[in-house]
């Protein structure tokens, strides 16, 4: 379903009421949102969520204050209402701030994108998608997991967002993703558990991308194997390679996070925490010359795709950092008009009721020189931990602990066969970050639900890396 006619004119209406009662600047975006989720637990479904729905958010400003106010009742007379709460709560929030919100200046956009697909997962009958869920189950189970979670998902989204200052977006993001947790259980007892998470933007046929038909049975077997032949980890200073699965996770924790300016600017602070970087820290060498961490919004067919934020700014890739440089924080308007920079697109909202606040994409290092063999070859004694089984992190993204699940011993030059057992990386982001001396030049991702805001907000994004990521001299926790 397209956005209506009828929509684009009640938006358009939106913003001119908006400026009417004052405010010197307003968005409004109009969605239509078609989602449904399907989870199966130890074969037995368990839920099911069928989404339809569509409505306008607005967003103001005036006197300084922001407002921010939504409705699914499509009428000129609802939207007069929610336009004229959401001027009413920027002037009266506006009386306690010290400081005016102002947005800045960016260049006008009129435009159009959507996500290629071959054939859309709305598309799909109810029982093909069930059929392909329970036949994952049944792999799963088959191959030896008897507790497991399957979910899936998938949605399709029209949008259109237009602006007081003249920007005209209208978007088609269709996505499909998938979860499934396994506990497998040992010969000797032990139980070893398990979770993936694939996502894309596009349409049914990513499910033959993804190739679970073939993978799952393999997972199975490495959980059981974790299970029942690992080893406790070398104790003392060791090297350690990083997978994958890993690099990603500690791009969007301890550089992703940390580099969201509404959190450097202290917004977040009383949600989510905090950021150990400060705007004067631009420029400051944090990691080692071989990492660059970029977030990009614009990779094909990935979980976090978009060519337009909701504020109307274009999307581009942002450095968050360059060989070891902060170069970059992700804004939308209002930090980049405070800092005195331009947006960088980084205003996403979940959905229509909730208001586009900074958000990542798809957070990666970007790739080096090495193979896989090389970054071997130096290390004496060393862990490849190629994904995580759990992690944490401190509410500045600064001390970060990351505990291995598949995880092997490297041993004069020569990756073995042995498997380590629940290794631990923990040191602060820096000590981390400095430590990276060689990387890989094959990249990979993983599909994830970026959490944030109040209320919540799911994001899906990607985030990855080099399959191989050599940190140096890392003192062993247990």
């Amino acid at each position: 379903m397209e956005i209506p006619e009828h929509g684009r004119d009640l938006a358009d209406f939106a913003i001119d009421f908006a400026q009417q009662l004052g405010a010197t600047y307003a968005e409004a975006r109009y969605e239509v949102i078609i989602a449904n989720e399907f989870i199966l637990k130890n074969g037995n479904p368990e839920i099911g969520v069928f989404d339809r729905s569509l409505g306008i958010g607005v967003r103001v400003l005036a006197n300084g204050g922001m407002g921010f106010a939504s409705t699914n009742e499509l009428t000129q007379s609802s939207i007069k209402e929610t336009v004229k709460f959401a001027v009413d709560i920027a002037k009266s929030s506006a009386k306690f701030r010290e400081k005016p919100i102002q947005f800045s200046e960016e260049k006008v956009h009129e435009a159009s994108f959507e996500a290629p697909y071959k054939q859309l997962a709305l598309d799909v009958d109810l029982d093909t998608k069930m059929d392909y869920i329970i036949e994952i189950d049944s792999l799963i189970q088959k191959s030896g997991a008897p507790y497991r979670v399957v979910f899936f998902s998938d949605s399709d989204v029209h949008k259109y967002v237009v602006t007081s200052d003249g920007a005209r977006i209208a978007a088609h993001v269709p996505r499909i993703g998938m979860f499934y947790l396994l506990t497998a259980v040992g010969s000797n007892g032990r139980m070893e558990q398990g979770f993936w998470q694939h996502g894309g933007t596009g349409g049914w046929e990513l499910l033959d991308d993804w190739n679970l038909v073939e993978k799952i049975p393999t997972l199975t077997a490495k959980l059981k194997k974790i299970a029942e032949e690992a080893q406790k980890p070398p104790k003392g200073t060791i090297d350690y390679v990083l997978g994958s699965n890993v690099v990603g996770l500690v791009c969007h924790e301890n550089m992703g996070h940390p580099s969201e300016s509404d959190r450097i600017l202290g917004r977040e602070g009383a949600q989510a925490g905090e950021s150990y970087l400060t705007p004067d820290m631009l420029g400051t060498k944090i990691g080692s010359d071989v990492v660059t961490i970029i977030d990009d919004p614009t990779l094909d067919k990935s979980y976090g795709w978009y060519l337009y934020d909701d504020e109307g700014v274009k999307a581009r890739p942002r450095y968050l950092m360059k060989n070891g440089v902060f170069e970059e924080m992700l804004h939308n308007r209002e930090s980049a008009f405070y800092l005195g920079l331009k947006s960088n697109a980084g205003a996403r909202s979940s959905r229509f009721d909730r208001e586009p606040i900074i958000r990542m994409a798809n957070t990666y290092m970007a790739p080096g020189d090495y193979t896989e063999e090389e970054i071997f070859e130096d290390i004496k004694l060393g862990i490849y931990m190629l994904d995580h089984s759990e992690w944490n992190i401190d509410d500045r993204r600064f001390q970060s602990k990351y505990v291995g699940r598949t995880a092997f011993l490297i041993k004069d030059g020569e990756l073995t066969d042995i498997l380590v057992y629940r290794p631990v990386l923990e040191t602060t982001t820096p000590g981390l970050l400095s430590s990276i001396d060689a990387v890989s030049k094959t990249l990979q991702f993983d599909a994830a639900t970026c959490g944030k805001g109040e209320p919540m907000q799911g994001a899906p994004v990607w985030h990855g890396g080099p399959t191989a990521v050599r940190v140096r001299n890392v003192k062993t926790a247990h």
